[in-house]
């Protein structure tokens, strides 16, 4: 019988006192990723009864409006035979559902389209699949964005996905720059350390004081290039909605969520989701050098009151009007200043440089 596999701390620990201290990313990517432990390919739990939520659960309204967004969207891309709407990291299938339910104001568009969802977590593709049984399009499942085929444009949507994608930390200490690693104590447990700098790495381009952090993606400026070379092969865009930085600054973002609680990093790799955040400018910047046109951020709340928010919420009630409290609060909770409103944004990757992506028209 073979013996019970270690526990996921465990071995990060065995393997960080064989091979030394692990950077923050390939830390967090274990503990999400992991085939035998991992949080999303194991454990996910999305949801109020979960360890977080997210827009397209907070109200219907969310995807619904993604939905009119990618109609109009290929209404401006000259309304194709075929189209590849694709949702990439798309949770349990809300948003999706929700956005098909309303594309079903324009049957055309449904009638072109190839749905196509990118998901790694096998709990997940599950979710989906359960929450998409009943749509008026069957989806499809990739492993990446590179199996995305480029015969058609491409409508993509990334909610909550660059916040998956994590990043190296380096600090700014009085005697240069260190990258913050995870190691492991006299006792063989997990902790933070810092790892002086022996060679060259990208210094950030602003004035970073002793002390503050900077954080660095190479995954999130790859997911950006990756659009950037879909999308103008194919034409089309992309929308990504997170939260996150949109302009180049310090700062350690990284946070452990269970049971809507911020807990330690550390305690329980694999129990845990582990993100941080957006980084914006990687991102476009990325995708501007591999040939692709970008949008600037708009807040989410700005973006989803230019799609139309406060009108759809204003027909809900009228529809409802005993759910009339219910809709306010989650009108504000996706869209005011001191909840999603502000530090979630949006912004898109399009190609050719003539299409005029909806809700960034200015």
């Amino acid at each position: 019988m073979a013996a019970p596999a270690l526990p996921l701390k465990d071995r990060l620990a065995r393997e960080i006192a064989l091979t030394g201290p692990m950077s923050i990313a390939d830390y967090v990517t274990r503990c999400l990723h992991d085939p035998e432990a991992g949080y999303y390919s194991t454990r996910p739990a999305i949801g109020a009864t979960g360890d977080f939520i997210t827009a397209p659960m907070v109200s219907q309204m969310f995807g619904e409006l993604i939905g009119l967004w990618a109609i109009e969207l290929w209404h401006r891309l000259g309304a194709p035979e075929r189209v590849r709407l694709v949702e990439v990291g798309p949770g349990d299938g809300t948003l999706m559902a929700d956005a098909l339910r309303a594309a079903r104001l324009a049957p055309d568009f449904l009638q072109s389209v190839d749905l196509v969802l990118i998901e790694p977590s096998p709990p997940l593709r599950a979710a989906q699949a359960r929450m998409l049984a009943d749509s008026d399009v069957h989806p499809r499942w990739v492993s990446s964005l590179d199996r995305i085929e480029t015969d058609a444009p491409v409508i993509l949507v990334a909610n909550e996905v660059l916040d998956c994608l994590p990043a190296r930390q380096f600090v700014r200490t009085e005697d240069g720059w260190a990258e913050r690693r995870v190691g492991v104590d006299d006792a063989g447990a997990l902790t933070f350390g810092l790892v002086r700098i022996t060679s060259a790495f990208k210094r950030p381009a602003f004035d970073v004081e002793p002390g503050q952090t900077v954080e660095i993606s190479d995954q999130q400026a790859a997911f950006g290039r990756d659009l950037a070379t879909l999308v103008k092969a194919a034409g089309g865009a992309a929308l990504l909605i997170d939260y996150g930085r949109a302009r180049p600054e310090a700062g350690d973002t990284l946070q452990a969520l269970r049971r809507h609680q911020k807990v330690d990093p550390l305690a329980t790799p694999g129990e845990a989701d582990l993100t941080q955040w957006a980084d914006f400018p990687t991102v476009l910047e990325a995708a501007v050098h591999s040939g692709a046109d970008v949008s600037g951020c708009l807040g989410q709340g700005d973006f989803l009151r230019l799609l139309g928010i406060e009108a759809r919420a204003d027909r809900l009630k009228q529809g409802r009007p005993d759910a009339a409290d219910v809709i306010d609060r989650q009108l504000d909770r996706l869209t005011g200043d001191d909840q999603m409103g502000t530090l979630f944004k949006a912004c898109a990757i399009f190609s050719p440089r003539s299409l005029v992506v909806p809700g960034f028209e200015a």
